[in-house]
């Protein structure tokens, strides 16, 4: 998805003057979806022409479930020539980017295929900027300079959770520091994405859950904004958000429903291909910057720490545009609309609290496992500011300051 976003237009509807957002979606990955699709992935990489694959994978279940073999065994019998790099972990590390870059060089890959969830494929895209583009590929991550190419990439999903099969953005901790940082650029979108929902009936409850939280959050970051919003986008995206949370409750007890299964895969990648923001000049993105730096210093499970600290900042930002929230709480949340936008915005509120908590996702950090001292709330906010450098969010603007008191409330 590229959006772009450009001069406003005036339009009337419903007899009232309102300014809208012109916005651009771009979406090119073809979506393979549906029991045994990983079985046409020989194909898929032979269709793109590439002399030499490297195949991009974590460990664990690729591995024992027999994924992997499958994958090597479908690019044999498809005359593809690959090499392959393993070891991704969850907030994937730049030193492994590094030594993919140079294998990809040394054996002259042209094309990646990323066999795994969001950080096998943000892994991916990083390798593949640092391929086609010269100098140090955190440059990219530092917002220094732009890339202007990335190496091809196809994808078979085994997790729902990022979205990064269709998005543009991937996300890299670096351990000089354990600076959590995120890239967006459409030349990094993938080719194709295989999706069967069968790859991820073997996922633990809490990553499941954890993957619906970031689902929900990719879209709930894009409805939490300050423009005059489309009625199809809001629908969409509430009913997004709804499906999300029903079939994760359903997958809590049934973790081999496939219709649950692909009700939540399907909508992590609409979540994530900008569907879900056009008109919405973006959207927020707050909680997202303060869950990256939770990341990085103490490397939790990257939508467990979204419901952390989601509560802490809604409260903290609600004064922004209530009525958003009363809306959200109202269509999204099922609760009564009251006099008061407020009172009405803080139910919703609490109410998504409870549903975080019915799949046992923690609301707070230290339901989250981890007990910063003030001193790290302090860093905490340092890198999310970057260092007094920025500020994040659009219902409210956050300075270092402001970051800190929201860290310090979801304690």
């Amino acid at each position: 998805m590229r959006r772009k976003i450009q001069n406003k237009k005036k339009t009337n509807i419903r007899n009232a003057e309102i300014e809208m957002t012109n916005f651009d979606y771009y979406a090119p990955t073809k979506v393979v979806f549906g029991k045994g699709t990983e079985n046409q992935v020989g194909e898929l990489v032979k269709e793109q022409g590439c002399s030499k694959v490297l195949v991009h994978y974590g460990s664990g279940s690729v591995i024992k479930s027999g994924l992997l073999d499958r994958i090597l065994q479908a690019l044999d019998k498809a005359g593809v020539s690959y090499v392959s790099l393993g070891g991704v972990v969850p907030n994937p590390r730049l030193s492994l980017v590094y030594e993919g870059i140079e294998l990809c060089k040394k054996e002259q890959v042209d094309f990646i295929l990323a066999v795994g969830g969001g950080s096998v494929i943000d892994s991916s895209k990083a390798i593949g900027y640092g391929v086609e583009n010269g100098g140090d590929v955190w440059d990219f991550y530092e917002r220094k300079r732009e890339a202007t190419s990335c190496l091809p990439i196809g994808v078979v999903l085994t997790i729902a959770a990022a979205g990064s099969e269709m998005s543009n953005s991937s996300v890299i901790t670096n351990e000089n520091g354990w600076l959590k940082r995120g890239y967006g650029n459409d030349c990094c979108r993938a080719r194709f994405a295989v999706m069967d929902p069968e790859l991820t009936m073997t996922l633990p409850k809490y990553q499941t859950a954890s993957g619906c939280v970031d689902i929900m959050m990719h879209t709930m970051e894009r409805y939490f904004n300050q423009e005059e919003n489309l009625d199809l986008t809001d629908g969409f995206s509430e009913h997004l958000i709804r499906t999300v949370m029903e079939n994760a409750q359903i997958l809590m007890k049934e973790p081999d429903n496939y219709k649950a299964r692909a009700e939540v895969m399907w909508a992590g990648s609409l979540s994530h291909n900008g569907l879900t923001g056009c008109g919405t000049a973006g959207g927020d993105w707050a909680s997202h910057q303060l869950e990256h730096e939770l990341g990085g210093m103490f490397d939790v499970a990257h939508g467990a720490g979204l419901a952390a600290v989601w509560g802490s900042w809604a409260r903290y930002v609600l004064d922004g545009n209530p009525a958003r929230f009363a809306q959200f709480a109202v269509r999204v949340m099922g609760q009564t609309e009251g006099d008061d936008e407020k009172e009405t915005a803080l139910r919703g509120i609490c109410a998504m609290e409870e549903f975080y908590r019915s799949v046992n996702m923690p609301t707070s950090l230290a339901e989250l496992g981890i007990h910063p001292s003030d001193e790290e709330l302090r860093e905490l906010a340092e890198k999310c500011s970057h260092f007094g450098k920025r500020t994040v969010g659009c219902i409210k603007k956050l300075d270092q300051e402001d970051m800190y008191q929201i860290y310090k409330k979801a304690l």
